[in-house]
């Protein structure tokens, strides 16, 4: 990415004050479980979303996007949610969210927001504009937040802005610390531990399928609210989530409630168990076990969720008969999107090859992001 930095000054006419980094958020598993307070495991990556930030003389508020040349303007008086703002409601959001919780004397501020993350690939750059807006907020004003307390804040400042409840999962995520390892998410607990990704020479992909897809949460509330049918079943106090049953108590309601429903049910229960055991499986190295644990969660998404689309099967049925591929599975909310894939470098070319099939087939041209575990929540220096 270019120099941040220089372009900060350059818009503004002076040098940032401070400026600070969050990473993009791949979730490997149980990316669904969250309502349900599950389980995810999530790898914070290399990509980043970057936030510069300076003090102004007056009462305005003046937002950059580097990446897009797009500007929008605001001012202390009109700090709101404005639909017409786009990008710049993250930022707004969490200054917002600072004044009002902290006491902090309102000042006009410019801000620059830089980012290498691809969109719409289900990697959290709301989140990372959030987080990074936060932390370079806390160094400015001398804070002195703890990560986790960030993360808490920004999500919290999402959801009040925005006037919806935003998942914690991605925030929680990115307050993993730098190095080759994965986070494991509990969302009853607000908690986060970590489990070492696999060593070299084992590298991430992401690819993206480009098969074109309307919005999904429709449909993917469609799924939640199947799954909330079958917890008033089996839990009619309505005091616990999915978490607290088993695929035995979906078997005893069998009958009692659409198949389908239940389906969407065993998917979640199973996939919080599933992630407990990929965990199990890193920490003693086991890779081939993690990887059919990787595979039973694809077909669970395909067969019970069903939020796949024969486009990304495809590419995760044919990636498994290249040599040096360990496992693929679908990542993001669906319905087209993207493969997460973990190979050895030597199997690239066939990796390529097949790609090249895939389009003759399909008519998309895919595109890969190699990615790597990244340097987590960090200020910048220049």
């Amino acid at each position: 990415m270019k120099d941040i930095f220089a372009i900060h000054a350059t818009e503004y006419e002076t040098p940032p004050l401070s400026v600070a980094s969050a990473p993009a958020v791949l979730k490997m598993l149980g990316e669904h479980t969250d309502f349900s307070q599950g389980l995810v495991m999530a790898a914070s990556l290399s990509l980043d979303v970057r936030v510069a930030i300076s003090f102004r003389k007056d009462s305005a508020l003046r937002f950059h996007a580097a990446d897009f040349n797009e500007r929008k303007r605001s001012n202390l008086a009109t700090l709101k949610y404005k639909k017409e703002d786009r990008w710049a409601n993250h930022a707004k959001s969490v200054y917002d969210y600072f004044l009002k919780n902290f006491d902090l004397e309102p000042r006009g501020l410019n801000v620059t927001i830089q980012s290498n993350v691809p969109p719409a690939l289900g990697l959290g750059v709301s989140a990372a504009i959030n987080m990074a807006t936060a932390l370079a907020l806390n160094t400015a004003f001398g804070l002195n937040l703890e990560h986790e307390q960030l993360a808490e804040h920004a999500c919290r400042a999402q959801s009040q802005f925005f006037e919806k409840p935003v998942s914690f999962t991605n925030y929680l995520a990115m307050t993993a610390p730098a190095g080759r390892t994965v986070s494991i998410l509990d969302l009853r607990s607000g908690k986060r531990r970590s489990a070492p990704f696999l060593p070299e020479p084992w590298m991430l992909l992401i690819t993206d399928s480009k098969v074109p897809r309307v919005p999904v949460e429709n449909e993917l509330e469609l799924r939640r609210e199947d799954c909330r049918a079958c917890l008033a079943v089996l839990d009619h106090e309505g005091k616990k989530t999915l978490r607290h049953f088993t695929l035995r108590d979906l078997d005893e309601i069998m009958g009692a409630v659409p198949e389908r429903k239940r389906r969407r049910c065993i998917h979640i229960v199973e996939e919080i168990k599933r992630v407990a055991e990929a965990e199990e499986a890193l920490n003693r190295q086991d890779y081939p076990a993690f990887a059919r644990i990787i595979a039973k969660s694809h077909a669970s998404l395909v067969n019970l969720y069903e939020i796949s689309c024969p486009e990304i099967d495809w590419l995760v049925r044919r990636s498994g008969s290249i040599e040096g591929v360990l496992c693929s599975r679908l990542v993001g909310p669906g319905f087209g999107g993207s493969t997460m894939t973990i190979l050895k470098r030597e199997a690239m070319p066939a990796y390529r090859a097949q790609l090249e099939e895939y389009e003759r087939i399909f008519g998309f041209r895919p595109v890969v992001h190699e990615v790597a575990t990244g340097e987590g929540l960090r200020m910048l220096d220049h």
